[in-house]
């Protein structure tokens, strides 16, 4: 006779004894709903019992198609008290196996560094850079755990209005890719059913439309506006500001700015700072030429080289203990200088690190 248990792991059904009989319960430790129906032993032991399952086997196709929908539809987010993660590309005598991308995406503690204003653009520039190229590697654990986190960002950004034009890039990279592997390249790279796939697509495609919607109200203030400040202030904000689509959008407010904005040495300042080491930039500088169209340079010299990278925090790298954390949480390291073995890990740096 088979164990009969409450462990999942245990053949046949499990039964519960009421006052009208035996009644079934599923494996997953729920009772079937109002649909199910309880059996009496003399029925159960009677010649006449054809007919006596057919309903419960329709009644576990249903529990399970609803299994189903609830664990594709849960917020699922791993929890865990470590806020690092041992980076480990081969089997040693002491471990074993390898840390891929999909558990770094699960440890370390995505949800909470999209909260703070220094990590969001970070959190968004991986994302993008993992629906570029590396979304089918993730496991579905980690495939679900993306989305959600990536439905947090669109969130965020829609009650904070931060910085939606990242989002934007996220979003229409994330929508190509899917695209491109729903169908082009094929359905079996992609973990879980397609109809999941589809769907998420059109939540993807939901999330552009609320974004392109978005308006920003705005805000009156009874003191000093941005307006109200003086040219050399306006001139001093518009130099300290790194990327040149913020510039236009910023130079597209009042005449004077766009006159600020089209100044030759703003974008000379700029493409100093984002193409210094590159070798055709140094020879318009040595050559000192004041005729170039530094406006142009730089979207010239954008097509083929990328933009230097800036963010208020990252993710470190031990190379001491081989392990990344974020800087605020620490780990537990065993070098007698930790400082000096910290390094900060770009988000290209930290796929880098789970290429095997």
């Amino acid at each position: 006779m088979p164990f009969l248990g409450q462990d999942w792991r245990s053949p046949g059904w499990s039964w519960r004894k009421t006052e009208h009989g035996w009644k079934r319960m599923v494996y997953f430790g729920h009772e079937l709903e109002d649909n199910n129906r309880e059996i009496s032993l003399k029925e159960l032991c009677s010649d006449n019992n054809d007919h006596l399952f057919v309903g419960d086997v329709c009644e576990l196709n249903t529990a399970k198609r609803k299994k189903d929908f609830y664990n594709n539809n849960t917020k699922f987010q791993f929890v865990f008290r470590d806020k690092w993660i041992y980076v480990q590309k081969g089997s040693t005598k002491e471990r074993h196996g390898y840390c891929t991308l999909g558990e770094a995406l699960n440890r370390l503690d995505f949800s909470s560094a999209i909260q703070d204003v220094r990590r969001f653009n970070y959190v968004a520039k991986l994302f993008q850079l993992i629906a570029r190229s590396q979304l089918p590697s993730l496991s579905g654990a980690a495939q679900k755990n993306y989305f959600n986190i990536l439905e947090k960002i669109v969130r965020k950004v829609l009650e904070d209005h931060y910085n939606p034009r990242l989002v934007k890039e996220l979003l229409q990279d994330l929508n190509s890719t899917l695209h491109s592997l729903t169908l082009h390249v094929g359905r079996c790279v992609l973990v879980g059913n397609v109809n999941i796939w589809l769907c998420r697509l059109e939540t993807i495609v939901k999330w552009q439309q609320e974004l392109n919607d978005l308006v920003i109200p705005k805000q009156i203030y009874s003191g000093m506006s941005f307006s109200d400040l003086p040219l050399h202030m306006h001139n001093k904000i518009l130099c300290n500001l790194s990327d040149a689509f913020d510039i236009i959008n910023l130079g597209q407010a009042t005449p004077t700015l766009q006159v600020l904005s089209e100044n030759g040495t703003l974008w000379k300042k700029l493409c100093l700072f984002h193409f210094s080491d590159k070798l055709f930039c140094r020879n318009f500088v040595i050559n000192k030429n004041d005729n170039v169209d530094w406006k142009l340079m730089y979207f010239s010299l954008l097509k083929h080289y990328p933009m230097k990278e800036q963010y208020g925090d990252t993710l470190h790298f031990c190379k001491h203990c081989s392990i990344l954390f974020w800087k605020d949480f620490g780990h537990p390291c065993t070098a007698s200088d930790p400082d000096s073995c910290l390094m900060p890990v770009s988000p290209q740096h930290f796929i880098d690190l789970f290429m095997f």
